[in-house]
């Protein structure tokens, strides 16, 4: 299980050649917040594309760098297609609060997880109350709901079931449990 920010930042590169291709500045989302493609951070704004690589091009995502296909994966993107991303999108997902369908707000989002290599859905969502709260309790995750259809994911909020305040766990407890399969 990968977080999406600890692919931010990290070096893009050719397998065949070992050229570098750019830096992953942000993710790339469809409607349905199914993961399409990197954004690279050498991506000259010519016009109104961006550089992007597809998710379908990526082969593996390391410690330390991210591997492609080759060359050819990096391609222009109009910003018009990518409306939904992680930090830079018009529809950002970073910050969007969570709230059940009761009207309680569990928390911002503040990263996800998903399984980069058995699709590309997001499982899980890191939730921060704020900069005191994940100091003084820590930040919160809570597994995306089995049901795609149980989770709307809107332009300025998520709404989840009501049951997924029960399902709310600390961070470290989660991850050792994905760790662990």
């Amino acid at each position: 299980m990968i977080k999406l920010q600890q692919l931010i930042g990290l070096p893009v590169i050719v397998i065949h050649s070992g050229k570098h291709a750019g830096v992953v500045r942000d993710a790339w989302f469809d409607e349905h917040w199914k993961l399409l493609g990197l954004v690279l951070s050498n991506a000259k704004w010519f016009g109104s594309a961006v550089l992007a690589v597809k998710w379908s091009d990526v082969l593996t995502c390391g410690e330390d760098a991210v591997l492609i296909s080759g060359e050819e994966a990096v391609k222009p993107v109009k910003s018009a297609e990518i409306l939904r991303s992680f930090e830079t999108g018009v529809v950002k997902l970073k910050d969007l609060p969570v709230v059940t369908v009761q009207g309680l707000q569990l928390g911002r989002v503040s990263d996800v997880y998903f399984y980069p290599f058995q699709g590309t859905q997001i499982v899980g969502y890191e939730l921060t109350d704020g900069f005191i709260s994940d100091l003084m309790e820590g930040r919160k995750w809570l597994r995306a709901p089995e049901d795609p259809e149980a989770v709307l994911l809107g332009e300025d909020a998520i709404i989840v079931p009501a049951v997924s305040e029960a399902e709310l766990e600390p961070v470290a407890a989660s991850n050792s449990e994905y760790r662990e399969k």
